[in-house]
């Protein structure tokens, strides 16, 4: 079979996972990285075993042992020891800075007429009714509240 990512490790290169693996102390995907690494290194120092053995051997999956080999070759050791950073949060924040900052000016402010005290929903109700945000659950103003230290009582 033809790779198209041949790993081949310098003799730093191996030390440094070879210490890393012995000393132990580093996340359990850092240490199985490294040992992937090692079991499909190519140089003579190698076992160069395939992604199939390799994976068989460390009990992970083919598609782990190929993604790794193909950082390394491409980014380097570092790059492949370590996970990536996401470029883009997985969601937008209902609540910004402005936003937040007039819920607390809400929740400061006197409750509405017939009302003693705001409440949760109350809140989320208003700020939608201000159009601060589309949308907005008595949970989110929940959170939010108790992120700043913030009670109702």
């Amino acid at each position: 079979m033809n790779k198209k990512y041949i790993v081949r490790l310098s003799e730093e290169e191996r030390k440094r996972l070879l210490s890393l693996i012995r000393v132990g102390k580093a996340a359990a995907y850092k240490l199985l990285w490294a040992r992937i690494l090692l079991k499909v290194d190519q140089t003579e120092d190698g076992a160069g075993l395939s992604d199939e053995e390799t994976a068989e051997a460390l009990e992970t999956t083919q598609r782990t042992v190929e993604r790794v080999r193909r950082r390394l070759v491409e980014e380097g050791l570092e790059a492949a020891l370590t996970r990536k950073k996401r470029e883009t949060p997985p969601r937008q924040p209902i609540l910004d800075g402005a936003s937040e900052a007039q819920l607390v000016a809400l929740c400061c402010s006197e409750p509405p007429q017939g009302r003693k005290r705001w409440t949760l929903q109350l809140l989320a109700d208003k700020l939608v009714e201000l159009e601060v945000v589309e949308s907005l659950s008595k949970d989110t103003v929940s959170r939010r509240l108790k992120k700043m230290s913030l009670s109702l009582g």
